[in-house]
C-alpha cells in the first residue's frame, strides 16, 4: 500500500495485549525502585511474553505523574534496558492520571497513519520516591552563585540567607486554584449527589472480593508478572468486612461530621508500572499474535471545577458524545470497568447519567440510564488493586480486553480519574473507556481479546529522613483498616 493510501484511509489500530507488575502500596516493596526500573520491569516482561527480544518497534510511549527531573528521557532509558532493540524510539509523556491512555493513544494514531507498525504504550509512578527539591529562595541563590564572576558578585548572592530555606519543598496535593485536594473535591462531589457513606463501602467491599476472587481462579496470571518476591498486589485486602469499613474514620472533611471518603472508600497512594502492546494487522499476522482489540476513537473533555462542575464528572461528558457518534447507548455494554478513585466518583457518575436534569442542563438530551451493577468491575479494580497514576490506564485496557475474550462477544465500557479525554476501539466487540476529568472513553474490542486519595496531605504529615539515595518521605500517617 502507497503512503497516499495510507493518508485516505486510517489503518485498524490492534490492541496484543498487556502486562504489569503487582501494584503495592506506597513505602512497601517497590521503596527503593523508582519508575526507571518499575519501567524497565514491565517492558521487560511485555517483551519476554511477546517474544520481542532485540525487535525495532516503532514507538515505547511511557510517562509518570509524580517524578524526578532525571527522569525526564523514562520512555528512552527503560527501551534499553528492556530487551528490545536500542533502534526503538521512546517518547515520555505526562497528563496526570491519564498518563497511560495518552501514551497508548499517541501510538495508535501513529500505527493508523501508517507511521510505524507496532509500539508500546504504558506509565508507572511511585509515591515512595517522590521528588524533593530546594524551595524557591534557595534555588534562586544558587543560581546567581551560578552567574556570579568575581567574589563580590558571590557575597551578594549569599546575603542575606537564612537556615530556613534549607527546608526541602515536596509536590503538592492541592489543586492550585482551589486549593483544595483531590479527595476534597470528591467530598464535595459526594454531598451534591447525596452518595452515602454505607454505598461507598459497599463499592469498596466489592472491589476486594472480586479482586480476590480473580486473583484465586487465575484471571490475573498472565496480565500481572511477579516483581520483588509479589505475585499479586499488596493492596488486596480478601478479608474485610462492611464493619471494618465503617469504622474508618473521615479522610478528607474531618471537621463537618458529614464527611463520607475514607481511607477505605478511597484509593491508597500506590506504586507500580503497566504497558500495552499495539499493532497493524499486517505486524501481528507476520509474528502470529492475534489481536485483542481495535483502537478507533478518540476525544477531549473537560469541566469547569473552578466554578462549580465536580472535578472527577468529565467522563459524563466525553461518554455520550462517544455513544453518540458511535450509535451506542449505555446499556450496550456487557462488562464496564470504571476505576475507582474513590466509590463515591463512581457514583456521582452513574448517578448523573441517570439524572433528567443533568443530562438536559450538561448535555441538552434525556437521560443516559442506569447500568447492571453485575457487569460493574466484574475482577475488582483500583479500590482493591491499587492506583499508580501513570499506570492503571493500561491496566484497565488489558483487563477488559481479557474479559471480553473469555465472554467470546459482547462490548465492554471502562472509565479513569484525571483531568480530559475519550478514546475507542471497535470491532465485534467494543470496549468504552472514560476518564474522569480527563475523561477518556475507549470503544471497541474484538471477542478474543487527587493523588491523595486515602491520606490528606501525606507529603505535609510526612518525616524527613536521610536514605541511600538522600531525601525520602516518610508519610506520618498511613491508610488503616478496611
Amino acid at each position: 500500500m502507497s503512503l497516499a493510501d495510507k493518508h485516505r484511509v486510517a489503518r485498524q489500530v490492534a490492541v496484543l495485549g498487556g502486562v504489569r507488575i503487582p501494584f503495592c502500596r506506597n513505602n512497601t516493596a517497590y521503596v527503593d525502585v523508582g519508575n526507571l526500573g518499575m519501567s524497565i520491569r514491565t517492558l521487560g516482561a511485555l517483551v519476554e511474553r511477546y517474544g520481542l527480544h532485540g525487535q525495532v518497534l516503532g514507538e515505547v510511549a511511557m510517562g509518570a505523574v509524580i517524578k524526578h527531573s532525571s527522569d525526564w528521557n523514562l520512555a528512552r532509558e527503560a527501551v534499553l534496558s528492556s530487551g528490545l532493540s536500542p533502534l526503538t524510539p521512546g517518547i515520555t509523556l505526562q497528563r496526570a492520571c491519564g498518563t497511560g491512555l495518552d501514551t497508548i493513544i499517541t501510538v495508535a494514531n501513529k500505527i493508523a497513519l501508517g507511521q510505524i507498525e507496532a509500539g508500546i504504550g504504558g506509565g508507572s509512578d511511585t509515591t515512595s520516591d517522590v521528588p524533593i527539591v530546594y524551595g524557591p529562595k534557595l534555588r534562586a541563590r544558587f543560581l546567581a552563585l551560578n552567574r556570579s564572576r568575581s567574589l563580590g558578585e558571590k557575597l551578594r548572592a549569599l546575603r542575606g540567607f537564612r537556615l530556613r530555606e534549607l527546608k526541602p519543598e515536596t509536590p503538592g496535593v492541592a489543586e492550585p486554584r482551589t486549593g483544595k485536594s483531590m479527595g476534597d473535591h470528591c467530598e464535595m462531589m459526594a454531598k451534591e449527589w447525596h452518595i452515602p457513606r454505607e454505598s461507598q463501602d459497599e463499592i469498596a467491599l466489592a472491589s476486594h472480593r472480586k479482586a480476590a476472587a480473580a486473583y484465586e481462579r487465575g484471571f490475573y496470571s498472565d496480565l500481572v508478572a511477579s516483581f520483588r518476591g509479589l505475585e499479586r498486589d499488596n493492596i488486596l485486602r480478601p478479608d474485610t468486612t462492611l464493619e471494618k469499613l465503617a469504622a474508618l474514620k473521615p479522610a478528607f472533611d474531618k471537621t463537618s461530621g458529614q464527611g463520607t471518603l475514607t481511607a477505605g472508600n478511597s484509593t491508597p497512594l500506590t506504586d507500580g508500572a503497566s504497558a500495552c502492546l499495539l499493532a497493524s494487522d499486517d505486524w501481528a499476522k507476520a509474528r502470529g499474535l492475534e489481536p485483542l482489540a481495535y483502537l478507533r476513537d478518540a476525544e477531549v473533555a473537560a469541566v469547569d471545577f473552578v466554578h462549580g462542575d465536580g472535578l472527577l464528572m468529565a467522563p459524563t461528558l466525553a461518554v455520550p458524545r462517544m455513544l453518540e457518534r458511535n450509535g451506542l447507548t449505555l446499556q450496550d455494554f456487557d462488562f464496564y470497568e470504571i476505576h475507582e478513585a474513590f466509590a463515591a466518583q463512581v457514583l456521582c457518575t452513574l448517578r448523573a447519567w441517570e439524572s433528567e436534569d443533568y443530562c438536559q442542563k450538561k448535555l441538552g438530551r434525556g437521560a443516559l440510564g442506569g447500568i447492571d451493577p453485575l457487569r460493574m468491575n466484574v475482577v475488582g479494580s483500583s479500590l482493591a488493586l491499587g492506583h499508580p497514576f501513570a499506570a492503571t490506564g493500561a491496566r484497565i485496557v488489558a483487563t477488559a480486553a481479557k474479559l471480553l475474550k473469555e465472554k467470546g462477544a459482547g462490548r465492554a465500557l471502562r472509565g479513569t480519574t484525571s483531568f480530559n479525554r475519550t478514546e475507542s476501539f471497535d470491532n465485534p466487540v467494543r470496549l468504552l473507556i472514560a476518564l474522569d476529568g480527563l475523561a477518556r472513553t475507549l470503544l471497541g474490542l474484538p471477542i478474543q481479546q487527587d493523588r491523595c486519595h486515602a491520606i490528606e496531605k501525606p507529603w505535609l504529615c510526612a518525616a524527613l529522613r536521610i536514605a541511600d539515595r538522600g531525601f525520602r518521605m516518610q508519610p506520618a500517617a498511613r491508610r488503616a483498616g478496611g
